[in-house]
C-alpha cells in the first residue's frame, strides 16, 4: 500500500487514488486479482497524463504502471520496437531518433505512456495522412481477472485488439506493445506559418495545405470576436532532410507550485493571445527547427498544470463533421469567447478520414476544436451545456482521455459502439468516467 496518493493531469475531478506499484510484469496478475479481490475493481495508471477521470478508478485504488519501463527489442532495420506499457513516448524518441525512426502519431505531450497511449488511441498533427497511434500498434501483451495471459494482434485475439485500442483500459491490463515506428531523416522539422485572421482563413489554409505536408496544426486566439472570430496562426511541417539526428537535451522551466487561484484569467489570456497573434507575420514564412517545440510546446514548461491552480482545469475537446464544420465552429467560439474564459493554447485541426479499429477511438473526418479552462462551478452549470448542446446537434463527438463532464445521454450516442465494449470490459476494471456515462 503506498502513502501517496496521484490525481488526473487537470486535478478535477478530486478523486485522489491511491496507487500500488509493480515493477516487474511477472506481478501484474497477482497485484491485479489482490486489488480486485480487496475492492472489487481496479484501473492501470501510467503517467497520469489524461485530463479528466477516465484514469481514475472507481475504487480510487490503482495499478502503477511506470516503472514497467523496459524496452523488450529493438529492430532498427525495421523500425519496429518492442516495450512495456509503462515506456514513455519520450523514452522511445531518445533511443529512435537517433537510429532514423520516429513515432507515426504522436499526440502533444511525449511523457504519456505506451499503454496509455493506445488505451486512448491518440492522435497527432497528421491524422490525415497516418490516422491514429493504433494504427501502428503491430501487437500488445493483455492481462485479464477472467482468461489466461492473451497476446492481441490484427490475427490473434481481433475482438479484444479492436476494444483495447481507445478502450480506455477497460478490457484488460496491457504489459507491452510491439509498435512499427516511421522512418526519417532529421529531427529537425521544415515548417511554413502563416497567421489567419479569421475562421473562413484558416478552412481555406487547411483545404489548401493540409494534402501537401504531413502535419498540420492551427493556434486560435479563443477570444476573438465579430469578423475576428477563429483568427490564428496556421503552423504546416515535414521531417527534412538534411540537419542530423538529434535529440534536444534543453533544460526545462518548471512550475515550482500551485498557485491558491488559477494564473489563467481573463486579463492574462487577452494579453497572451494579442501578443502571440501579432508576434506571427501575416505573409508565410519559413523555418527549420527541432522537433520538441514543434510537436511539444508545453512539454518546455514542467507541471505546467499547476498553473490552474489547486482547484485544477477542465479540456474542452471535441470534432465535429466536416458537412457543418465551419458553421458550428463559428457557434462554438462565439459563445466561448463569449465567456471570456479559455487557454493559451487553444488549437484547432482537420482530421482525416483514415479509421481506426478501435470501438471507442475519438477522431472522425472533420475539424476538432481543444482548449483548456481553470475550473470553476459555471463550467459545467453554464458553459459547458451551451458548447454540448451545439456538438451533439453536429452529430460531433467529445473526447473521453480529455473529459469531465459529459453526460451518459451524449456518450452514448456519440459512441454507438460502447455497448460493444461494455461486453468485453474485463469486470474487474472500472473507471470513474465509465461508471459516470453508462450508469443507465
Amino acid at each position: 500500500m503506498s502513502n501517496t496518493t496521484v490525481e488526473s493531469w487537470g486535478r478535477y475531478p478530486h478523486y485522489p487514488q491511491t496507487p500500488h506499484q509493480v515493477h516487474w510484469r511477472s506481478e501484474l496478475a497477482a497485484t491485479y486479482a489482490q486489488l480486485a479481490k480487496a475492492h472489487t475493481s481496479t484501473l492501470a495508471f501510467g503517467n497520469g497524463r489524461s485530463y479528466g477521470d477516465s484514469c481514475l478508478a472507481q475504487s480510487q485504488h490503482l495499478i502503477h504502471t511506470a516503472a514497467l519501463n523496459r524496452f523488450i527489442h529493438v529492430d532498427w532495420q525495421t523500425g519496429i520496437i518492442a516495450a512495456e506499457a509503462g515506456v514513455t513516448l519520450a523514452d522511445i524518441l531518445s533511443v529512435a531518433v537517433p537510429n532514423g525512426w520516429f513515432l507515426p502519431v504522436t499526440p502533444g505531450t511525449k511523457y504519456v505512456t505506451l499503454g496509455g497511449a493506445v488505451a486512448n488511441d491518440v492522435h497527432g498533427k497528421n491524422h490525415h495522412v497516418r490516422g491514429t497511434f493504433g494504427c501502428h500498434v503491430r501487437s500488445f501483451g493483455l492481462i485479464r481477472s477472467n482468461q489466461d495471459y492473451l497476446i492481441c494482434s490484427k490475427e490473434q485475439n481481433t475482438d479484444l485488439f479492436a476494444a483495447s485500442i481507445g478502450g480506455l483500459g477497460l478490457t484488460g491490463i496491457i504489459d507491452y506493445v510491439e509498435l512499427q515506428l516511421m522512418p526519417i531523416r532529421s529531427s529537425m522539422i521544415d515548417t511554413t506559418t502563416v497567421r489567419f485572421n479569421n475562421l473562413a482563413e484558416f478552412f481555406a489554409l487547411a483545404n489548401e495545405l493540409d494534402a501537401q505536408h504531413e502535419y498540420s496544426v492551427a493556434w486560435i486566439d479563443c477570444l476573438a470576436k465579430g469578423t475576428s472570430i477563429g483568427r490564428g496562426v496556421f503552423f504546416v511541417g515535414d521531417h527534412a532532410q538534411e540537419g542530423g539526428l538529434i535529440v534536444p537535451n534543453k533544460r526545462k522551466l518548471s512550475v515550482p507550485f500551485t498557485p491558491p487561484i488559477s494564473a489563467i484569467n481573463q486579463l492574462s489570456l487577452r494579453l497572451f493571445n494579442s501578443a502571440y497573434y501579432r508576434a506571427h507575420h501575416s505573409t508565410r514564412s519559413n523555418n527549420n527547427v527541432s522537433y520538441e517545440p514543434f510537436f511539444y510546446p508545453l512539454d518546455g514548461i514542467l507541471q505546467w498544470n499547476r498553473l490552474y491552480g489547486r482547484h485544477g482545469f477542465q479540456q474542452y475537446q471535441c470534432v465535429i463533421p466536416d458537412n457543418t464544420a465551419q458553421e458550428c465552429m463559428t457557434a462554438l467560439l462565439q459563445t466561448i469567447a463569449k465567456s471570456g474564459s479559455g487557454s493559451f493554447l487553444a488549437v484547432l485541426k482537420k482530421c482525416g478520414d483514415i479509421p481506426s479499429l478501435g470501438l471507442l477511438s475519438f477522431p472522425m473526418s472533420g475539424v476538432s476544436l481543444a482548449l483548456d479552462f481553470p475550473q470553476h462551478q459555471r463550467l459545467n452549470q453554464q458553459l459547458f451545456p451551451l458548447l454540448d448542446a451545439i456538438v451533439y446537434a453536429a452529430n460531433g463527438r467529445l473526447y473521453p482521455a480529455k473529459d469531465a463532464h459529459m453526460s451518459g445521454e451524449h456518450f452514448r450516442r456519440f459512441y454507438p459502439n460502447w455497448q460493444k465494449l461494455d461486453a468485453l470490459r474485463d469486470p474487474a476494471l472500472l473507471s470513474r468516467f465509465w461508471h459516470r456515462v453508462t450508469e443507465l
